[in-house]
């Protein structure tokens, strides 16, 4: 019998949710993703430290330690990681704009296309890239420019409907809903226990892909941020899943059957097509107390490590510079 991971790969695409090139490299998924918490813990990994050390060269030779220099570094960094994984991977790359600009419609447009400019001058092309932006009303504006542009775009921080279907009329590649972060919220309300059955990021989830499905729509729903097996295993036939190491792991040593849970010819319950503007955008959002506090939280936290990531290149430059 094959391993839970391989019968899952029969049906969805399978994406490590992980900057740990070695990682990657040893569990082969179609395609990888990043964040600034994950870059984060691999840029502090000595196995990486080539990496580090040559966006740190190239940032002391930019002329002086300030804000400019260190963000603009750290752009570097994470470019040298996201060209590694894509020797790796056969798929798709995703790298993520600055979540302390996931307001800034006009400064998202600027990171993502300059992005995609260093990319092609180190031979990446744009269609192994994926570019990360918060699921904010201004997020969801920038991806529309992109993907108009020839940039595909990963909507991330997505909890709710709301959001998939402004995503989805924006045209965004793909959207990335956050399983287990919907799960946190309600548990820590008091709520449950809940089954993979009865998991609210796996209806969620569900909601969403037969929201797609019955109205044709081509952008991709990959589920993210998963707490344990059993959600992955709820959302098995999924057009994608972005899983853990850890959770990549258990799935492999599984040699259970998997049975498949969602099939785009079926569309039981999907909600009526919205069409939403700014105002109704918002107001939906406002309404809907998860998603507000679970989009809010996870933007703070995604800048928190920025900022520490941030912090730690500064030390090195200054270290480089004193040299």
């Amino acid at each position: 019998m094959p391993s839970k991971l391989d019968q899952l790969r029969a049906i969805t695409v399978v994406v490590s949710d992980t900057g740990d090139i070695e990682t990657v490299r040893r569990l082969k998924p179609q395609d990888c993703t990043t964040n600034p918490t994950l870059l984060l813990k691999a840029a502090e990994m000595p196995a990486y430290a080539p990496l580090v050390d040559e966006a740190i060269a190239w940032g002391a030779g930019q002329g002086g330690v300030h804000e400019a220099v260190v963000s603009a570094t750290c752009d570097r960094l994470a470019l040298n990681f996201g060209e590694e994984l894509s020797k790796i991977v056969p798929g798709r790359v995703s790298t993520e704009v600055d979540a302390d600009l996931s307001f800034d419609t006009q400064a998202t447009l600027a990171k993502a296309r300059a992005f995609i400019k260093a990319y092609e001058a180190r031979g990446v092309g744009r269609e192994r890239i994926l570019i990360k932006v918060a699921s904010t009303w201004e997020g969801i504006r920038a991806a529309e420019v992109l993907q108009k542009e020839g940039i595909d775009c990963n909507l991330t921080l997505l909890f709710s409907l709301a959001q998939a279907a402004a995503g989805a009329d924006a045209g965004a590649f793909l959207i990335s809903p956050f399983v287990g972060r919907i799960l946190d919220w309600h548990v820590k309300a008091g709520e449950g226990p809940f089954t993979p059955e009865t998991d609210p990021g796996v209806v969620s989830v569900r909601q969403i892909y037969a929201y797609y499905k019955k109205y044709g729509i081509s952008t991709v729903v990959m589920g993210a941020s998963f707490r344990n097996t059993g959600e992955i295993e709820a959302l098995a036939g999924c057009d994608r899943l972005t899983i853990g190491p850890a959770l990549l792991d258990q799935l492999a040593a599984d040699e259970g059957v998997l049975v498949r849970k969602l099939d785009p010819a079926n569309t039981e319950g999907a909600p009526e097509r919205l069409h939403l503007d700014e105002k109704a955008f918002r107001f939906a959002l406002n309404e809907d107390p998860m998603a507000t506090e679970k989009l809010s939280e996870g933007i703070r936290q995604f800048v928190k490590d920025l900022r520490t990531l941030r912090g730690l290149v500064a030390k090195r430059l200054e270290g480089a510079k004193a040299a």
